[in-house]
C-alpha cells in the first residue's frame, strides 16, 4: 500500500498470523506517505513453503528480508516486526544492518533476552508451547483440529474478533502451512543446540520497542532490551494492548511509528 515512491516500510508478522496482521497500522502508514509491504511471511499463506526444517533457519529469515527490500527497488527500509516477525526484525537488525533505516519491535523478545527468561519459571509457565512444538507431527494435528479452533482461541482469549482472526486461519490452511510455521519454532531450538545459530551482535541503529502490557506469552521485562546490545532503544508500553499490539491499538501503534521514523516520539 501507499505510494511507489515513498519510504518502504516492511511489516513482519508472527505466529499464527498472516500479513493481513497489519491492515490497519499499514493502512495508516500508507495514507502518511508510506511504501508499505505487509508479506506472508515464508510458509504463511500464498508465500513459498520450502520443505525441511533447515530452510527456517536465521540465516535464511534475514534473506527474505533482504530480498524483499531489493525487490521493492530499495537500498534499505523501515523494517517492523510483531511477535516472531520481530525475532527476524531483531536478527536483520544484527546480521544486515544496512539493509534497515529504522528498526521497530511489537512484543518480540531480544533472542538473547528471551533465552535466558526462557531459564525461569515465570516465562516457561508462558513459553511452554515452545517445546511442545519440537515434537514430530503432534502439533500439526493440534492446530487443525476441529477447524482450527486452537489457533481461533489463541487469538479469542484476548478479544479478537473474527475479521481480524479468520484471515490467518485461511493462511494456515495452506498445504504444508502448519509445518513451516512449527518449523521456525523448531530451528531456532535446534540452532541453539548445534551452535549453528549465528552470534548475536550489537545493534546500532535507532530501535522503538512498543509492548502490550497484557501480553500473555512475554514477562514484562522482555519489553526491555539488553542495553550492552541495543543502546539506542526506547520502549513505549501500552497498558490497555495485548500481545497482538499491533491489531487491538492499531492506532496507537501507527502514531509512535510515525514519530519514529520521522525522527521524534509520540510519546
Amino acid at each position: 500500500m501507499g505510494p511507489d515512491r515513498g519510504e518502504v516500510v516492511l511489516l513482519l508478522h508472527g505466529f499464527p498470523e498472516c500479513g493481513e496482521s497489519w491492515r490497519d497500522v499499514g493502512g495508516r502508514l500508507a495514507r502518511e506517505g508510506y511504501r508499505v509491504v505487509m508479506p506472508d511471511m515464508r510458509g504463511y499463506g500464498g508465500s513459498e513453503k520450502p520443505r525441511g526444517v533447515e530452510s527456517y533457519a536465521v540465516e535464511h529469515l534475514v534473506g527474505d528480508v533482504v530480498g524483499l527490500v531489493e525487490a521493492m527497488g530499495a537500498r534499505r527500509a523501515h523494517v517492523v516486526g510483531h511477535d516472531w516477525g520481530g525475532v527476524v526484525a531483531w536478527w536483520t537488525a544484527m546480521l544486515r544492518p544496512e539493509m534497515i533505516d529504522r528498526l521497530a519491535i511489537v512484543n518480540a523478545a531480544h533472542p538473547v533476552a528471551y533465552l535466558a527468561a526462557m531459564h525461569t519459571a515465570a516465562q516457561l509457565r508462558r513459553g511452554w508451547y515452545v517445546y511442545l512444538f519440537q515434537l514430530p507431527w503432534l502439533p500439526e494435528w493440534v492446530l487443525g483440529l476441529r477447524d482450527y479452533e486452537a489457533v481461533r482461541k489463541v487469538f479469542e482469549e484476548d478479544g479478537i474478533g473474527p475479521e481480524e482472526i479468520d484471515p490467518c486461519v485461511a493462511s494456515m490452511r495452506q498445504p504444508g502451512a502448519r509445518s513451516a510455521a512449527l518449523a521456525y519454532y523448531r530451528a531456532a531450538v535446534r540452532g541453539r543446540i548445534s551452535g549453528k545459530e549465528p552470534k548475536a551482535r550489537p545493534i546500532h541503529l535507532p530501535t522503538l520497542v512498543v509492548w502490550g502490557e497484557k501480553d500473555r506469552f512475554l514477562v514484562p521485562t522482555l519489553a526491555e532490551p539488553p542495553r550492552e546490545l541495543v543502546p539506542r532503544a526506547r520502549v513505549v508500553r501500552l497498558p490497555e494492548a495485548t500481545h497482538w499490539a499491533q491489531i487491538d491499538a492499531a492506532e496507537s501503534v501507527a502514531r509512535e511509528l510515525l514519530a519514529h521514523f520521522r525522527g521524534g516520539r509520540a510519546s
